[in-house]
């Protein structure tokens, strides 16, 4: 292959152009005999798959994050939604969830004294 013109070898213009770019064409380097230079390579990979992992962790995160942040709006607009129906106006106990909310609205009008103390 080599004695042919390298412009019409695919393998010679592939390597040509990824060397152009700084780095070798992966898995196209003869393999080396060198222990030493094995052990760089490996702890290089090792290093770039433990920061692959961060970032896969990372971003995991973040979608876990904005899911909750989705299921909080959901919830909090069907508490919304639930509160200002009239069913659950007509019966304040069907909706546990919503009992300390019902009794909050259930409250002395502003009007009305306090129980224990006199009207005046």
């Amino acid at each position: 292959m080599s004695a042919e013109n390298p412009a019409t070898d695919p393998l010679e213009f592939l390597k040509s152009m990824w060397g152009s770019m700084g780095f070798a064409v992966p898995g196209m380097v003869t393999p080396t005999l060198d222990v030493n230079e094995l052990d760089k390579r490996i702890a290089d990979l090792k290093t770039v798959e433990g920061w692959l992992r961060m970032n896969l962790n990372m971003l995991q995160m973040s979608i876990q994050g904005l899911e909750m942040q989705r299921a909080t709006l959901a919830a909090m607009q069907a508490i919304g939604q639930s509160a200002g129906s009239a069913e659950a106006n007509a019966n304040p106990f069907a909706n546990p969830a919503l009992w300390p909310w019902n009794m909050m609205q259930a409250g002395a009008p502003a009007d009305e004294a306090p129980k224990g103390e006199p009207e005046k």
